[in-house]
């Protein structure tokens, strides 16, 4: 990845910390995002890179875009609480296996750039529910 992008991996709390105050993205993409990093962004845990990182591009008014991919999406996750939250866009999603894991979600991977695109935008892409 770091060959890929040209800079090293943000893997620290320490180095995600500029994120807000140098306004170092256009948009922060959380893909995959599991249930429990989900459930911190929805409570305002900022106890990891990933967390703090959303938390400073947010302060900045910048688009989160989030790619779920967890086992409890439709239990004891906070969707609906996120979906409220200005500046939060989602990859749509649906149903992996409502047979063998009822509550389970995970995003449509190939509809990451066109959501990337909507986000910075200010449009959540539609549908969201696939």
């Amino acid at each position: 990845i770091e060959g890929i992008c040209g800079r090293l991996v943000i893997d620290t709390i320490t180095a995600a910390e500029p994120i807000g105050p140098k306004k170092l993205l256009d948009i922060l993409i959380i893909e995959p995002c599991t249930g429990n990093t989900l459930a911190k962004l929805a409570n305002g845990i900022t106890d990891t890179p990933v967390t703090l990182a959303a938390k400073a591009h947010l302060r900045n008014e910048r688009p989160v875009l989030i790619g779920l991919a967890t086992n409890d999406a439709l239990s004891a996750s906070n969707i609906g609480r996120l979906m409220n939250v200005r500046n939060i866009y989602f990859v749509p999603m649906k149903q992996d296996d409502p047979s063998g894991k009822p509550r389970s979600v995970i995003c449509d991977f190939d509809l990451t750039e066109r959501s990337m695109q909507a986000a910075l935008n200010g449009v959540q892409l539609q549908p969201l529910l696939l």
